[in-house]
């Protein structure tokens, strides 16, 4: 059991270092460049990943619809780029820790 979680750790920091990557260097839309990835959270089974962030100065439900929207391209690239047997299914949440800080 341990093993697992040590296994799900790794692949959220992966997963998070890579959506980052991803959203600055390839996704079209210049709105996404301004998302901040500040954390992934990937059940045990491996189908779905909860993908936090936050963005400054735009409209967050925006900015929410413009994620989901490019979700099937991210995880493509994700597939691409991070060995796993099956690339979880994104699911993007407003991280609100930052604005109560």
């Amino acid at each position: 059991m341990i093993d697992l979680s040590i296994k799900i750790e790794r692949l959220n920091s992966e997963f998070q270092e890579v959506i980052s990557e991803i959203l600055y260097k390839e996704v079209k839309n210049p709105d996404l460049k301004f998302v901040t990835i500040t954390g992934c959270d990937i059940t045990n089974d491996l189908s779905f990943c909860k993908v936090y962030f936050t963005v400054l100065g735009k409209d967050k439900d925006e900015i929410l619809r413009e994620l989901n929207n490019a979700a099937s391209f991210i995880r493509g690239e994700i597939s691409k780029r991070v060995q796993i047997r099956h690339t979880p299914e994104l699911e993007f949440i407003y991280d609100e820790s930052i604005e109560y800080g």
